[in-house]
């Protein structure tokens, strides 16, 4: 009996992986895992005043579908917008989603419906919208009590306008 033995592969080029590199950087910086802005502002108005966000606006299944997902950090003064196209209850989840958020349910006419305030991470629990919104706005978990924001509060928005 012989034992053969196979040559190891020869390292892949350097001109090779820099072309790889060339590839697959673009594709993942343009991923929703990775992606951050473009923004539009947005204003909430409540009893304690005015607040004002940049926002993400996800207005795709695809977009919904990833929204902070893989995300590991947001400012302050950032958000995501879920624009679901037309009034219906919907449920959010935080499957992949490494931030603790608050979650404000937001109605055609851009008031505030319902506020779920620090939500687990990484949790396949579903949060209710509790009644038909067009949009659901996710801060960062403690933004709504640190703003004193509640139902009711106005949201101002174009996906609110003229609704």
């Amino acid at each position: 009996m012989s034992l053969r033995f196979a040559r190891p592969l020869a390292a892949p080029s350097r001109r090779l992986l820099a072309a790889l590199v060339v590839l697959i950087l673009p594709a993942l910086a343009s991923s929703p895992a990775f992606a951050d802005g473009p923004f539009e502002p947005l204003t909430i108005a409540s009893r304690s005043g005015r607040h004002t966000f940049q926002v993400e606006v996800m207005r795709d299944d695809a977009g919904r579908a990833q929204g902070l997902m893989f995300r590991r950090k947001m400012a302050s003064d950032r958000g995501m917008l879920f624009d679901f196209e037309r009034t219906a209850p919907v449920a959010m989840w935080m499957k992949n989603t490494y931030l603790p958020l608050d979650m404000l349910f937001i109605r055609a006419d851009g008031t505030v419906a319902r506020i779920a305030t620090d939500t687990e991470p990484l949790s396949t629990r579903t949060i209710p919208s509790g009644e038909p919104v067009l949009g659901v706005l996710e801060l960062n978990a403690g933004t709504a009590a640190r703003l004193g924001l509640h139902p009711g509060d106005k949201v101002e928005h174009p996906l609110f306008r003229g609704r």
